[in-house]
């Protein structure tokens, strides 16, 4: 069972590993120490998350702000719950958060893909999340104590944030309507940048282009049946 999940894990585990450098050592640089790094990244344990918190860190934001940025990031997870949920139904309040607390991105797709295998259960799937929970801790600390060696700026590290977002959207855009919404988002940023203080137009500005999402997604549903109807 214990070797199941941990096998299972380490492909994450090695993607995990550069990145959770690369966060270390922004989060370094935004002058969190290794210990700082490490219980951030075992309370939250959220990539994106973590990359904006230390983004707006850096930019002076002020807690309710990074707050609810990172909140309005992470309600994906509502959906990938919502999902799981279906194949832990036994589970009593402990252990449900106990695994709910180890759900990325990633261990939400290898676990739904082997649940609906039927080769799956939920101790193997919990020795999967907290394998790759343990592998994401270790490499920020490591990558904060690195980051003290590495002047600011060298190797093209003042880039690595932007590029960690550009990839990021890169991986969500499924279509059109993602397109869209995106320009919408990058739009509104700067709009709203120049009526709201400090980091708060990026709350403003996520909220309004997704309202639009949906907005344009329900449209286009009903110009389709009108369209398949005539």
């Amino acid at each position: 069972m214990i070797k199941d999940g941990i096998t299972a894990a380490w492909p994450v585990c090695l993607g995990y590993a550069p990145i959770g450098l690369a966060f270390g050592v922004l989060a370094q640089k935004a002058g969190l120490s290794p210990a700082e790094i490490g219980l951030m990244s075992l309370l939250v344990f959220a990539g994106s998350s973590q990359f904006i918190a230390v983004s707006m860190i850096s930019g002076g934001a002020a807690a309710i702000p990074i707050i609810l940025t990172t909140f309005t990031v992470n309600l994906r997870h509502l959906l990938m719950s919502s999902s799981l949920a279906v194949h832990l139904r036994r589970l009593n309040a402990g252990w449900l958060s106990l695994y709910a607390y180890g759900v990325t991105d990633e261990s939400f797709a290898l676990n739904m893909t082997r649940f609906r295998e039927q080769t799956w259960d939920w101790r193997r799937a919990l020795v999967l999340n907290h394998t790759a929970n343990l592998a994401w801790v270790v490499s920020t600390v490591i990558g904060g104590y690195g980051g003290q060696f590495i002047p600011a700026g060298a190797f093209g590290i003042d880039y690595a944030l932007p590029a960690m977002f550009i990839c990021l959207l890169v991986l969500q855009i499924r279509g059109g309507l993602y397109v869209a919404v995106a320009v919408v988002a990058g739009l509104l940023a700067v709009a709203f940048s120049l009526l709201f203080p400090g980091n708060a137009y990026i709350v403003a500005a996520t909220v309004a282009a997704a309202t639009i999402g949906v907005f344009l997604r329900k449209w286009k549903g009903k110009a389709g049946e009108s369209g398949g109807v005539s």
